[in-house]
Formats: structure tokens, sequence, C-alpha cells
């Protein structure tokens, strides 16, 4: 696999750093700067703890990219002990590591995959899995939906949502869908940001800001709870069953509760998501990396175990 310098996945373009591969583009402010050292803190933390962990788990082989530091897998995968590759030939794993929306199915493989089969995670096709799965459509038609809706890229990390109101044309490389009221008593909304493995989800993260800032990337508020607090057993079997027919074993999904209906709607999913989130506490984002540690290596050791008999 070639790796690459990390300063090669940007691009600086007068005050906003773009993603090369996905366009994403992130201005240069006081808060990005305050984002990034609040990152490194975290980060050097784990490179201490990591010493701790015996690295003499499965080795993992992720193709086509190898993921940078501040995706989530990264710091998640260290302390679960896993082994990184360095060819495929020495892979007990192959780790599908893709920041586009829509990919190529991977070639088969006798070793155990994990999304490898996950290749379509535009908003189009998270309306249709979920409405698939619960029986409710999420998107909407907007030149016959009378009020308001979201307007969003297909893309993949995009943030560039909108309120619109139907009737209206549709414009291409946008997806409509129903506008969930998820604002709570004191104008923020809440979104819960729900990692998942293998269909579970062993730790939320419920994400907090002001309604005028709905769409953004940013927080002013993040909490750790842990998933039997926030959903019913009936609630996190409909997380499993979209999972699985999405095809993703590792990555994170956006999930909003309608405040008036108290429903569950799936509304994004993000096979290569970065975190933990940034306003989340340290010691919480410690706790919460542990957990998923913990997850990670289970349902790897399970592939393998079951690859076996």
């Amino acid at each position: 696999m070639a790796t690459t310098a990390w300063w090669r996945d940007f691009e600086l373009n007068g005050h906003v750093v773009q993603v090369r591969k996905t366009g994403a583009r992130i201005p240069i402010d006081g808060g990005i700067v305050s984002e990034v050292l609040s990152w490194l803190t975290y980060h050097l933390r784990i490179e201490f703890e990591r010493q701790r962990i015996p690295a003499d788990g499965p080795r993992v082989w992720f193709t086509p990219d190898r993921p940078r530091p501040w995706y989530l897998i990264w710091p998640v995968a260290q302390m679960a002990g896993l082994r990184l590759a360095s060819r495929p030939e020495d892979a007990d794993l192959v780790f599908s590591f893709e920041d586009l929306t829509c990919v190529e199915a991977a070639q088969s493989s006798p070793l155990p995959q994990m999304n490898t089969q996950c290749v379509d995670v535009s908003k189009s096709r998270v309306a249709a899995v979920f409405e698939q799965v619960s029986g409710r459509a999420l998107a909407v038609d907007p030149g016959v939906w009378s009020g308001p809706m979201v307007a969003k890229s297909e893309l993949n990390g995009a943030h560039d949502g909108q309120i619109v109101t139907g009737p209206t044309a549709a414009e291409p490389g946008l997806a409509y869908q129903r506008l969930i009221d998820n604002v709570a008593e004191d104008g923020c909304v809440e979104d819960l940001r729900c990692p998942t493995v293998g269909g579970d989800v062993p730790v939320v993260f419920l994400k907090r800001r002001p309604v005028g800032e709905r769409f953004a990337n940013h927080n002013t508020e993040v909490r750790l709870l842990h998933p039997d607090a926030v959903f019913s057993a009936g609630e996190r079997d409909l997380i499993r069953r979209f999972c699985a027919a999405m095809k993703l074993d590792w990555g994170g999904i956006d999930v909003l509760r309608d405040r008036q209906s108290g429903d569950l709607w799936i509304v994004d999913v993000n096979k290569t998501d970065m975190g933990p989130p940034i306003a989340l506490p340290m010691t919480d984002k410690l706790s919460a990396t542990h957990t998923l540690a913990q997850s990670l290596r289970a349902y790897v050791d399970a592939r393998l175990t079951a690859l076996e008999t």
C-alpha cells in the first residue's frame, strides 16, 4: 500500500482548506485552530495509552487507503490491539477504507472483509434502505411536497443541508428529505451520532447546537450516552437491520428522534467517520474509544473464528 504524507490530503485555497478526495471545504478560523489543538491533545493521550496495549491482534489490510489518525477507526484499531498489515499477503482481514460516496465493489477474497460491499452511502441510498427496513419514507418528491423539507448534497461529508419549501423543482445532485423535528426545548437541535460495529451501537454521541446551525459540522455540546439509555430493543434491532441492508460493518450513522412522534429516523451514513467529536470531554473521548475498541476486537475475532469453522 502506497503511503503518502498526510498533508497531501488537503489543498489550501485562501482561507479555506479543501479535502482533495471528497471536495469538502473547511474554513480556517479561530474555531478550527481550537479544534485541531483539542484533537492533538486527544491523539497524544491515545499514543500514550496504546503503549500499554499489546499489538498482538489480527493483521488488517486497509484498502485502497490507510486511515489517517483523525479517522475514528485509527485510534479504535490501536486500542483494540489490531496490527496494520504492510501488504495484503500478510493480512488476516481486509477492510475497505474509501472516502468517496460511491465505489466499486471489492473483488472476492478468501479473507474476512469489512465494508467491502458497502459501495453507496449517498443520501438517496440511505433513505431507500431506511424505508425498506422501517416502512417509513424519509425521501420526498420536491415537486409535490408541500411545506418545509431538507435539501442536501448526495455526497459524503458535504454538510451543506438547507431547509427549502415545496413544492419546488429538484436540483441535480441534491437529495430531498422530510424535515425531522429534533429541536429540544432550549432551542438546540439534537443529533444522535452512532458508531456501529457489525450493526451494534456500542456508544452514542448526543450532539447539540443552536437550531440556526442545524447543518453545521461543529457542536456546542456533546454528551456520551449508553445506547440502552437512548434506544429501545426494537430500535436497536432496526439499526442492526439497517446496517445489514447497507452492508455496513463499521461506520457512523446519524439518527434523529422526532420530538412530536418519538420516531427514529436514520438520515446519514459515513463509513469513514472522524472522531470522537471535538466537543466531547476528554475523559469521555477515551472511554468511548476503549468501548469501541472492545467491540471491534470482538467482532474481528468472531469473524476469524467463523472462517476457521
